[in-house]
């Protein structure tokens, strides 16, 4: 559409779409919205006359109106690893299935986190998912007192009218020890990066736990940070330390691990270490590591994080609660 007081095309309106299907705007209102009454005669005539005009909602106007967008924030660190990639790519499916928009937050173990949320409170998010460092209590309570649903993963802090998920970290070092044990091991070890990790000291603490009560004193090896490097680094004086069974406290470190041990072995050699990491990225499955590990479903956790957010937006002031992500053990080469 030409606009007289310029040469470029005018912007289609709602407007316009109303005028051209032959209904209210109103209707062209409850069209373009989730749930809303509206025949489907009437939605397809809408439909069909956005299309043919070119029309797409403006769902940022829209959040100025209504006072809250169908933006939900996903605020994530370490997106190098490749199950945090993974466990973003689910959120975001499910989350769009669920008819909200995702929108991420990169921030780093270095940012402060509740500045990355503060900045979400600008565009009227209807909630935020995060999947990094926890945030302090104050900005989670800031988000609440504004009606703002959070979802931490994997993280230990209890804060009031804030919902937890967590993976089954208990049952996983219980897994990885009983599995190492019963396939020969005898000087057993966990590595991880306790101090920085809610879920790295969880899993390490089940399975020395485990470790001791099957009559086994498993090492620590302690590591800065839960990456591949880290593990690749500390795998050179596995041998030195005589261990033959590892537990990692994620798969991205275990292939560092794998490959560190490789390294100066034919492709067909047994490794000397048996070993078992956690999450079952799709590296894990790859020839060149076969990785055995405990399997964390991003796909059930994904739905999980979202059912608790829905039902958060629906009912604000209840009880905070937390859900536990069920883990399994995959059998590979490796152990």
């Amino acid at each position: 559409m030409a606009d007289k007081d310029n040469k470029g095309p005018r912007k289609v309106t709602s407007f316009d779409v109303a005028r051209v299907a032959g209904v209210s705007r109103a209707a062209v209102s409850r069209a373009f919205t989730p749930d809303a009454s509206v025949s489907p005669k009437t939605r397809e005539k809408v439909y069909q006359a956005a299309k043919d005009l070119g029309y797409r909602v403006n769902y940022l106007a829209r959040s100025l109106t209504n006072k809250r967008s169908d933006l939900v924030g996903l605020v994530a660190a370490g997106l190098d690893n490749p199950f945090r990639t993974l466990q973003i790519e689910h959120l975001a499916r499910v989350l769009i299935a669920r008819n909200f928009r995702p929108i991420l937050l990169p921030t780093s173990k270095e940012a402060d986190t509740s500045a990355v949320i503060g900045q979400l409170l600008h565009y009227a998010v209807s909630g935020v998912i995060v999947t990094s460092d926890a945030p302090p209590t104050e900005i989670c309570e800031q988000c609440a007192a504004e009606g703002v649903p959070i979802v931490l993963i994997n993280k230990g802090d209890d804060i009031p009218f804030v919902d937890r998920i967590i993976s089954d970290d208990r049952m996983a070092g219980h897994l990885a020890a009983t599995h190492l044990i019963e396939s020969g091991v005898r000087a057993p070890a966990v590595m991880a990066a306790p101090a920085i990790s809610y879920t790295a000291r969880r899993r390490s603490e089940a399975f020395m736990t485990a470790c001791r009560q099957l009559g086994l004193e498993p090492r620590m090896i302690e590591l800065k940070i839960n990456d591949y490097q880290s593990g690749y680094d500390a795998a050179a004086d596995l041998a030195s330390l005589g261990i033959d069974g590892l537990f990692c406290a994620n798969d991205y470190m275990a292939c560092g691990v794998v490959d560190r041990i490789m390294k100066g072995l034919g492709r067909e050699d047994e490794p000397p270490v048996r070993i078992i990491g956690h999450d079952d990225i799709p590296q894990a499955s790859w020839s060149a590591y076969d990785l055995t590990t405990i399997r964390q479903p991003c796909d059930f956790q994904a739905e999980q994080t979202v059912d608790l957010l829905m039902t958060r937006m629906a009912e604000p002031d209840m009880t905070a609660r937390v859900e536990f992500t069920p883990v399994t053990l995959i059998k590979r080469r490796t152990a």
